[in-house]
């Protein structure tokens, strides 16, 4: 089990001794505020008002020297459709996207413990740590960067089949007091696209947080669009909810998708209309334990057709660790009703409710407080659970310790929406190759 790391603990631990710190060249409150090198590039192409600034949280986990490809840990299976995501985090749409028949055969993520994460959930896919802006170039040729030389080394000279990107979401968020149209994270839709136009996949699929829709009165959302267009890709966005989908948590995100041919990919429709997944469908199999604590064995089986299938043939209990809170947190929690805040100035911090689904749960920024409490013990939630609320399964060992967990489930796509999307996207891509692998599903 990763190592735990206790509230309000800094440092890294596990197995990420490739950890390399970035340098430290922040305004003292742990964000650079710097003219970005590629702004005048990006200005052009948007004509764009305004220098575009680097607003970039200061975090050792992000990896700061030159970028490395891991090799997958298993062969890749020719008969599935490929999938590559960038900006993968722990790859939750791309987890998404196995359950509903594809293979991952690549993961680009500039956070170290995502990225092990994402390399031990995803064994036929290779992967890449490292700063996109050292990878992609907006001005020059891209035919033989690090994805290209990856993806070749997994597939050949053959096409992937969807290009995945949940590209970086701060500047957007409405969560973010700081958001700031001129951010530069706001543009790492436009690497992604570089990469598209250099591996052209059969489909592309973008997702993000639902403020982008509203920034600069959706001109963020019509860039996004008509660079996928211009690039050869019909293209349309939709807002998608994870409640309605079969996932635990009110979770709302904007997608484009886009593909090639002359009809757009029609989105999916709700699944979940009535009566939501709540969390006590989510994690009341879970072990009590109490703050600083921890369980690596189920203590009894699934009560619950969402805890089945979470759990899969698991038999090991992965990141069930209790944050270590002081004693007046403990009290905090326990005192608080279900359904209600803990702290008056924070409506967002409840204390969960077994009847409800979760709100949506965020990833808090570089060094997170734990957001939900316990709705039965007076502390704050394991990874375990949070990745139970956002349908991330059992076998997914998250890597980084618990402050790090927390990012990570915090940024991750509900695998169970992607999967509803990617069905969609497997009956538009319908071949011979579909149709073999659902009848090998059929006949298991």
């Amino acid at each position: 089990m990763p190592g735990r790391q206790d509230e309000g603990k800094g440092g890294h631990e596990g197995p990420n001794s490739y950890l390399k710190p970035v340098e430290n060249n922040s305004d003292g409150a742990g964000v650079v505020k710097e003219t970005y090198g590629h702004s005048a590039i990006i200005r052009k192409r948007l004509n764009l008002d305004g220098e575009i600034q680097s607003f970039t949280e200061q975090n050792m986990y992000y990896w700061g020297g030159e970028p490395k490809l891991f090799e997958a840990k298993e062969p890749a299976d020719p008969t599935k459709l490929t999938a590559i995501e960038m900006f993968c985090g722990l790859g939750g749409t791309s987890l998404g996207f196995e359950m509903a028949g594809f293979q991952t055969i690549l993961g680009v993520d500039i956070h170290a413990p995502s990225i092990e994460t994402f390399r031990n959930s995803h064994v036929h896919a290779a992967a890449i740590l490292g700063d996109i802006h050292k990878i992609v170039h907006l001005n020059k040729d891209n035919d033989d960067n690090l994805i290209v030389r990856a993806v070749r080394g997994r597939i050949g000279k053959k096409r992937p089949d969807i290009m995945l990107a949940g590209v970086p979401c701060q500047g957007f968020s409405l969560a973010n007091k700081k958001r700031n149209h001129l951010d530069a994270r706001n543009y790492n839709f436009l690497y992604f696209v570089e990469m598209v136009k250099v591996l052209k996949p059969r489909a592309v699929l973008i997702e993000n947080v639902s403020g982008l829709k509203s920034m600069k009165n959706g001109e963020f959302a019509e860039n996004i669009i008509s660079a996928l267009e211009a690039a050869g890709y019909r293209s349309h966005s939709q807002m998608l909810n994870a409640i309605e989908f079969g996932v635990p948590q009110k979770r709302q995100r904007i997608f484009f998708l886009g593909t090639e041919s002359k009809s757009r990919i029609p989105f999916p429709k709700p699944t979940v209309r009535q009566k939501p997944i709540t969390v006590f469908d989510a994690i009341s199999d879970l072990p009590s334990i109490e703050r600083g604590g921890g369980a690596d064995e189920y203590s009894e089986p699934p009560k619950t057709t969402y805890q089945k299938l979470m759990r899969g043939n698991e038999k090991t209990l992965r990141n069930h660790e209790a944050p270590s809170h002081p004693d007046e947190v403990v009290e905090k929690i326990r005192n608080t009703i279900p359904g209600e805040p803990m702290y008056p100035r924070y409506k967002q911090r409840i204390r969960l409710s077994w009847d409800a689904p979760s709100p949506t749960q965020v990833s808090g920024g570089i060094r997170p407080q734990f957001q939900f409490g316990h709705p039965r013990d007076a502390r704050g939630l394991t990874v375990r659970e949070r990745c139970r609320l956002q349908s991330i399964p059992d076998f997914v060992e998250v890597y980084g310790g618990v402050v790090q967990g927390r990012v990570q489930t915090g940024n991750a796509v509900p695998p169970l929406l992607a999967k509803a999307v990617a069905e969609q996207i497997l009956e538009h891509l319908s071949s011979p190759i579909k149709v073999k692998y659902l009848s090998s599903v059929a006949n298991r």
